[in-house]
């Protein structure tokens, strides 16, 4: 199986997922074998958000939006174009995966598949239903797949190397573990905005996507804004104020009244708008519903403050700061060549070949 019938596999399960990237799921009778997976998604999506109360519809729709419009012929051959994949010789790649949002952990198995290796999944247990179905659906469109791809609840054993996500007390487990195999391991990262106060409306009620998309559970949420000293927070929350509904989620809610309560028993200074809190604390991770803040003198000691703590940052929203700043409202809006923790998958796979 050469590049090209893994990228044209792909493609199709780009085409497969489109059909889902809005509500009301829109089947499209050209796609390869939908006879057979279309019925069948729509009930893994069922069982999906039944079986992890933060896999709403909403943000699962989100998910399968944007691999949609990433796995492109255009896009892939854009990704893998700076790279040399002749003389593979296929290893077995384990991946264990978090669990936080939807099929977190695709781009992973994409890379590893892409790159000709095979691939043992070890899922997380909360999100388990997505990925095994769409691998059934990538064997049935490219045949040479079948053998390749393993799901397993079991103890690894008989692979090569790892790609394994976590946080940072599993990433030391993880090390001693997989010591003496070629190894990614992330540990816990989160994502910040800086602030000046000259942010237009529009560009602090993009920020309120990177807040609140998948209820700020993955690493690319922003759970912390660096601001400068007097800010008026009420332009920020007047731009959050589109998100108001989110208190409506039980889960969420119950972490927003659990969260406040424990902040007005050990009276710290909290601002609050009703469904979302800001304290200031010189952490990067936040808990559910609430954003830290800390305060910044001048745009010099705060890049120096971003790069000393480099290995704790996933991404940087700012408006002019970094070459490598995102966007406001385009964290979870992340390319097929914007690896986590910046770690190049691809380069990583080729080494081990």
């Amino acid at each position: 199986m050469d590049l090209r019938q893994r990228i044209n596999a792909f493609v199709e399960l780009g085409k497969f997922l489109e059909q889902f990237s809005a509500d009301p799921f829109e089947e499209n009778n050209a796609i390869l074998h939908n006879d057979l997976f279309f019925d069948g998604f729509k009930h893994q999506i069922k069982i999906a958000q039944e079986h992890n109360a933060w896999f709403t519809k909403e943000n699962l729709i989100f998910s399968f939006d944007g691999w949609s419009k990433l796995l492109t012929e255009s896009n892939i051959k854009q990704w893998l174009n700076n790279y040399n994949f002749k003389g593979i010789n296929p290893k077995k790649v384990a991946i264990i995966m978090a669990g936080n949002i939807p099929l977190v952990g695709f781009h992973d198995f994409l890379s590893v598949l892409i790159s000709g290796h095979h691939v043992v999944v070890k899922q997380s247990s909360n999100d388990k239903h997505l990925l095994p179905f769409l691998a059934k659906y990538l064997e049935t469109v490219a045949p040479e797949f079948k053998g390749k791809i393993t799901f397993t609840t079991d103890k690894l054993d008989a692979f090569e190397a790892v790609i394994a996500t976590g946080s940072n007390n599993t990433a030391r487990y993880f090390e001693y573990y997989f010591k003496g195999k070629p190894s990614i391991i992330r540990k816990n990262r989160n994502s910040l905005a800086v602030l000046s106060g000259e942010e237009t409306e529009d560009q602090l009620e993009a920020l309120s996507e990177d807040i609140f998309r998948y209820y700020g559970l993955g690493c690319r949420n922003v759970s912390k804004l660096l601001v400068p000293k007097d800010y008026d927070f009420q332009k920020f929350f007047k731009a959050m104020y589109k998100w108001h509904p989110i208190i409506h989620q039980n889960k969420y809610a119950n972490n927003y009244d659990y969260n406040k309560a424990v902040y007005l028993m050990s009276e710290f200074d909290m601002l609050e708008n009703g469904f979302l809190m800001i304290k200031e604390d010189s952490s990067y991770a936040s808990p559910i519903a609430t954003v830290f803040y800390e305060y910044y003198t001048d745009s010099q000691t705060l890049k120096d403050k971003l790069q000393a703590d480099s290995d704790k940052i996933q991404c940087v929203v700012a408006n002019g700061l970094l070459d490598s700043e995102i966007p406001f409202g385009q964290t979870q809006n992340p390319q097929l060549w914007d690896y986590a923790d910046n770690v190049d998958t691809i380069s990583f796979l080729l080494k081990i070949s």
